[in-house]
């Protein structure tokens, strides 16, 4: 990525795809998403097949909700659109407030295993 211009006229350029938009003007400035919280496993859907652009989403809206045609983690989402996780997870809240995406969030364990299941796979594998 490269700097061009003077210092009072900056553009960030990438070199192979041009203008690059940074990250909190995809999300408007916003950090937090509107609702959800969306652990980096968490599984997304998209509800519909096809969506029109409404207003309040952009192109990366309907990027995610293509791209959850097929169920995608939350990580998968930020690797296929090379975008961090905290502007995907802003875009996810939105998604998800208006119906557009499903998120299963990844089960609570219960708890550790008891120490005779760690005993015996010790002396399981002792015994090879």
């Amino acid at each position: 990525m490269t700097v061009t211009g003077g210092p009072m006229e900056e553009q960030w350029v990438d070199d192979h795809a041009g203008p690059v938009v940074r990250p909190y003007a995809v999300t408007r400035g916003r950090a937090r998403p509107v609702t959800g919280t969306f652990d980096l496993i968490s599984l997304v859907t998209a509800v519909q097949a096809d969506v029109t652009p409404e207003a309040g989403l952009g192109p990366e809206h309907l990027a995610i909700v293509g791209l959850c045609q097929r169920m995608q983690s939350v990580a998968e989402i930020a690797a296929h659109l090379d975008l961090p996780v905290g502007t995907i997870r802003v875009l996810l809240g939105d998604l998800v407030a208006r119906h557009l995406v499903e998120v299963r969030e990844p089960r609570a364990t219960g708890g550790l295993p008891d120490d005779s299941i760690f005993e015996a796979v010790i002396n399981g594998l002792r015994a090879l």
